[in-house]
């Protein structure tokens, strides 16, 4: 009798305990927001990825009612700053702008990844696409990718392309051409896209394949050739500039891209709740006009989902596991 009354009286205590848990949880989900929200970019100050997130960010503090505080941490192309988000509590307090790099290019480019891109965190939604541009030197006798293609299949040997470094959304996009090509170009990496920027106005190599929004200033400046862009859509910021898809290889892609994640297990009213704000930033016609003149394409609507972020990350792992195994580079 004494037995059969401990059991249920601990057993009411217990179940009273789990009930006032899971309630706390909830509420705390549903409450979410209450204090500083941290926004890992996993890039240096400055480049095209933080400019973005700033961007978001400032938008969304405003959306969700407490500051969305951008912290830098660079590291292992991108690497680093995932980790830590990754590994982070699940509260919603800390999540990440990913990248094509941070969660596709790096599950293959480096030997031993740090993390898995498709398992260790919960997508949040996809925010934009910014195409690389093919550009030249000035000088080189090509002025449409026609023609570029056919000077590169017959000069294979003695070209050059740069890069921000050995792995950059810059290499990999030519690496990615490279193979359409069947050329096995030389690369040669810099560190930064300064340096090689620098070199190709001085025609000391060939081509680069870079990101609109640095592409750009060159362009118009008229220290490069701008050749074409490397997506299937035209680039709001270049119209007239024809796309690879359309003057030779269908539906050759090559771009970066943003997308939020969170750790895995962050309650679902939290994700939600943020990939709201990320919308309703998205959707701000201040926001849409800055992210246009980075060159930034905002996706579909249609596109933002968690639920679409998930099976992207995984086409995408797939789509640049070939062209990187193909090339040979890897990283430690």
């Amino acid at each position: 009798m004494l037995r059969t009354l401990v059991r249920t009286t601990l057993g009411a205590i217990l179940g009273a305990g789990l009930g006032l848990s899971l309630g706390l949880c909830g509420a705390t989900a549903q409450d979410w927001p209450t204090r500083p929200v941290t926004m890992i970019v996993p890039f240096a100050a400055g480049g095209p990825t933080d400019v973005l997130g700033r961007i978001m960010a400032e938008r969304m503090s405003q959306i969700l009612g407490q500051q969305v505080v951008v912290e830098n941490v660079g590291g292992a192309g991108g690497g680093t700053g995932s980790l830590r988000a990754a590994r982070a509590q699940p509260d919603g307090y800390t999540f990440l702008l990913g990248t094509v790099g941070t969660h596709a290019q790096n599950q293959t480019l480096y030997k031993k990844p740090l993390y898995n891109a498709a398992t260790d965190f919960q997508p949040v939604g996809l925010i934009a696409e910014v195409p690389l541009i093919l550009i030249t030197r000035k000088d080189l006798p090509v002025n449409n990718f026609e023609e570029f293609a056919a000077y590169a299949k017959a000069n294979r040997d003695k070209m050059t392309y740069g890069s921000a470094g050995a792995g950059s959304a810059t290499h990999l996009g030519c690496v990615l051409l490279d193979s359409a090509l069947g050329t096995n170009i030389q690369h040669v990496p810099y560190r930064g896209t300064g340096p090689a920027m620098q070199d190709l106005q001085a025609g000391r190599i060939d081509f680069l394949c870079e990101i609109v929004s640095t592409a750009l200033p060159q362009i118009q400046g008229g220290t490069v050739k701008a050749i074409a862009t490397m997506t299937k859509e035209r680039s709001p910021v270049l119209p007239e500039l024809p796309t690879i898809h359309e003057k030779g290889i269908p539906n050759f892609e090559a771009l970066t891209w943003n997308a939020f994640f969170l750790p895995k297990g962050t309650p679902e009213p939290i994700v939600r709740k943020l990939n709201d704000a990320m919308v309703q930033a998205m959707e701000t016609p201040a926001v849409k006009e800055r992210l246009q003149t980075l060159g930034a394409m905002l996706v579909a609507p249609e596109r933002r989902s968690p639920e679409y972020l998930a099976r992207f990350v995984q086409s995408e792992i797939e789509k640049w596991a070939a062209p990187i195994r193909a090339s040979g580079v890897s990283v430690e």
